[in-house]
């Protein structure tokens, strides 16, 4: 078998992924092996998946970016995001966290924007690319706040940690997962996270609607595809494998102490969630009048 991670190494994504696929491997005496696949926002990988055998042995993650993209790519995408795929399962559910480099000096959302209402040049926001829930993220940021932003997209998570880390730009939108060694390094400070409730992961670490953003409201989630027609037999196995998985004590500690709740639940529910996930951004994004240009 092998796993499809439609980003580059390092992200949450494929953290999340590679702890599945081992799980899988232990339980099944199968190697699953993880390929990651990264570019054009995670199309690139759940093309490959989409265009495979539909037998269980090539499965991809997924994440909350492929809704976007449904509205942000058109007609461009080599597949269907609703018909190409067989939904597998949700895995988890998580905010994602403002973070910025300590040496920009601010202790606040409130300090960030007003650095942004009074400097010449414009703050940035980078992301894992364009159309990415962290690229969305920043966009509302800038939208709601009426500060006007950069956006800088790179190829995956990791790189844009290395961004914000470095000073090659102000802030980021990251999951939690993917900031947490860097917060406890000193090296990145955290803002807000984005979902409407406090993350219990971060208990002290406000809002950004408490932080002085109303309206703000940002949820990512990692869920499992296999390709369209895969037998439903097959799609049913998996995904009682991986309820079982999200189900594991030591798992759950992993996933939550990283700031994500496991989730789990039906193939049938995480269908659902995907074209409701499709309806809201389509909204959003035209609200905002956001493009891939």
């Amino acid at each position: 078998m092998r796993l499809i991670i439609p980003f580059a190494p390092g992200g949450g994504t494929d953290i999340i992924g590679r702890e599945i696929a081992r799980q899988l491997t232990l339980a099944w005496n199968q190697p699953v092996v993880v390929e990651n696949r990264a570019g054009a926002n995670g199309t690139i990988g759940l093309a490959d998946v989409a265009n495979s055998s539909p037998d269980g042995y090539s499965l991809s993650m997924v994440t909350a970016s492929a809704s976007v993209n449904v509205t942000l790519q058109g007609h461009a995408q080599p597949y269907s995001l609703i018909n190409s795929f067989a939904p597998v399962i949700q895995a988890t559910t998580q905010p994602y966290v403002l973070v910025v480099n300590p040496a920009l000096g601010v202790k606040s959302v409130q300090d960030m924007l007003d650095i942004g209402r009074r400097r010449a040049t414009l703050l940035t926001y980078g992301s894992s690319g364009i159309g990415g829930l962290s690229h969305l993220s920043g966009a509302l940021f800038s939208s709601l706040s009426k500060v006007p932003m950069t956006h800088v997209p790179y190829k995956g998570g990791a790189p844009a940690m290395a961004g914000v880390v470095s000073g090659e730009i102000d802030m980021l939108f990251s999951t939690r997962i993917e900031a947490v060694g860097l917060i406890q390094g000193g090296k990145l400070l955290p803002l807000a996270v984005t979902t409407a409730k406090r993350a219990a992961a971060s208990p002290d670490l406000p809002t950004m609607q408490e932080a002085g953003v109303p309206s703000y409201k940002v949820a990512g989630w990692y869920g499992l595809l296999a390709p369209a027609r895969t037998p439903a037999s097959i799609v049913s196995r998996l995904n009682a494998e991986v309820n079982r998985i999200l189900a594991l004590n030591d798992v759950q500690g992993r996933i939550r102490a990283d700031g994500s709740e496991p989730v789990g639940g039906t193939s049938q529910h995480f269908g659902a969630h995907i074209r409701s996930e499709v309806e809201r951004w389509r909204k959003l994004i035209a609200e905002l009048n956001i493009s891939t240009q």
